[in-house]
């Protein structure tokens, strides 16, 4: 795709000292960074890699912050983590953070959609008879964690497309064993986030491989965003400001030419494969952004793709109480909408 130029956000900070480097702050005195707790929704990969790129080409420090990132656990992790005041700000998964609120009282919103589609896919082998239609899926076998997102959101699936449930047989399988038991052929197919299903295009060539997009099916789940404590929000607004503004900058550029991010994350987790993870962030691109980031803006949603998604999550998972749109989205912590064109 064709680079973009990207306009620099005008930081609310007016002192001279604060458009220093972090080393020139700590030689002067003249001002502190501001420590910000962030953590990722799991392991560190190029998935988040704009965030990693942001913090080495000091785009947080140049906005007053000392951001530091951690491995996360899954999203009700983050969830939780951001909620107990253990982070300031973290990523997890909406759908997540829609059945968080509506057990109860849920000091967490999320501020910025870094995710503009939910990556759940079934990729299945092509020589089981698993093609483009999930109608080739009807009496198959598939692999899936006990309790993972994919999973537990394939009902939306069956009611979006009218399929008689139950359409396929669920086979239990560990995350770490799942490649495994599609690559031996024990299952016909797997659930997978789109762009963690690396490992298995890594062992098996991915022309004998299905993808099954839920999205594709017309389930529309806005996936992992930016998440902020009711805490943060009230005492620090400006500095999460301050975090989405530098962490769009580093998302507009890696969108633009990733290998000044990929080459961050490395740094970050040297054991990481080149190749792996920039075949990787192909893949994560097509969910970030997109037809509708092009028209609303990078990290802005569609509230009616969010009313409905709340709607899919109640019905899903039987909630008692529906959250209201507010109190799952805060809006009024965006950057500048950043129009960015389609994710080919």
């Amino acid at each position: 795709m064709q680079r973009r130029h990207f306009l620099r956000t005008a930081t609310c900070l007016s002192s001279a000292a604060a458009l220093l480097p972090a080393s020139s702050w700590a030689q002067t005195g003249k001002k502190a960074l501001v420590p910000v707790k962030f953590t990722l929704d799991f392991k560190v990969t190029s998935q988040t890699s704009p965030f990693f790129l942001a913090a080495s080409r000091g785009y947080y420090a140049e906005e007053g912050l000392d951001v530091q990132i951690d491995v996360g656990a899954g999203s009700v992790a983050s969830i939780t983590r951001v909620a107990s005041g253990a982070y300031d700000m973290g990523l997890g998964d909406i759908s997540s953070l829609i059945e968080a609120h509506a057990s109860g009282t849920m000091p967490v919103q999320a501020v910025y959609q870094y995710y503009n589609r939910a990556p759940f896919t079934i990729i299945g082998r092509k020589d089981k008879g698993i093609t483009s239609s999930l109608d080739s899926l009807k009496g198959k076998k598939v692999a899936a964690a006990a309790v993972e997102a994919t999973r537990r959101c394939w009902p939306m699936v069956a009611d979006q497309q009218k399929l008689a449930e139950p359409f396929f047989d669920w086979v239990t399988t560990d995350f770490s064993a799942r490649d495994n038991v599609v690559v031996r052929g024990d299952v016909d197919a797997a659930t997978y986030f789109h762009d963690s299903a690396i490992s298995l295009f890594m062992r098996m060539p991915p022309e004998q491989l299905s993808v099954l997009s839920y999205a594709d099916a017309g389930v529309h789940l806005y996936g992992n965003a930016v998440l902020a404590s009711s805490k943060m929000l009230a005492e620090k607004p400006e500095v999460v400001r301050a975090f989405l503004r530098a962490t769009q900058r580093a998302l507009v550029e890696t969108l633009a030419n990733p290998d000044a991010a990929l080459a961050a994350v490395r740094t970050r987790e040297p054991l990481l494969r080149a190749d792996q993870e920039s075949a990787r962030w192909a893949i994560t691109r097509t969910y970030l952004a997109n037809a509708e980031t092009a028209r609303v803006g990078l990290g802005h949603i569609d509230a009616a793709v969010l009313t409905r998604q709340i709607a899919q999550v109640g019905k899903t998972f039987a909630l008692k109480q529906l959250p209201a749109t507010e109190q799952i989205w805060n809006t009024a912590f965006l950057p500048a909408a950043v129009k960015h064109g389609g994710a080919a």
